[in-house]
């Protein structure tokens, strides 16, 4: 069986799709936003409690596996967001919110709401996380499932390659 290799929007990316978000939307923002910087499945974004983001972080219970985990508070977070809590949209509607924004940035319609999350596991892995520690936030029971953010991004490391040689 071949293993598919995480989708991941880039940071530049990400900006351009947050541009396509009208700011009355704050809901969608918030939701999107929380996937992204903290690495959050969109059921624990939908089932998000006010209560549960702290000053640094956010406590996640009972997300898959019925484990609870803390992951990092969004660096772009805003105090508004707190009110969007929790997010009163279907996770459908979420789904199909992300779709229109990344057609709307031109991004590849391969992106999915879940490859925000991939995106989070992605960027820990580049900037030299240690991978147990990505398995934390991430809240993987296997490390192996982890390990696939090594290998997110193939043609980035065939570039840092053609660069060094």
């Amino acid at each position: 069986m071949i293993k598919r290799l995480p989708k991941s929007l880039r940071p530049e990316e990400f900006i351009e799709f947050i541009r396509r978000i009208p700011k009355h939307n704050k809901a969608f923002l918030t939701a999107f936003l929380l996937a992204y910087g903290s690495g959050m499945r969109i059921s624990e974004v939908k089932n998000l409690q006010p209560q549960n983001v702290r000053d640094n972080n956010i406590l996640i219970e009972a997300g898959k596996g019925d484990k609870d985990r803390i992951v990092p508070k969004p660096k772009g977070w805003k105090e508004y967001m707190i009110k969007e809590l929790p997010i009163k949209k279907s996770i459908r509607t979420l789904q199909r919110a992300f779709k229109k924004y990344t057609k709307l940035a031109n991004l590849d319609p391969k992106y999915t709401f879940h490859s925000l999350r991939h995106s989070f596991g992605t960027r820990l892995t580049e900037a030299g996380v240690p991978i147990n520690q990505v398995q934390l936030l991430m809240g993987h029971s296997d490390i192996s499932t982890t390990g696939i953010y090594t290998l997110a991004r193939p043609m980035d490391a065939l570039k840092n390659y053609e660069d060094m040689f």
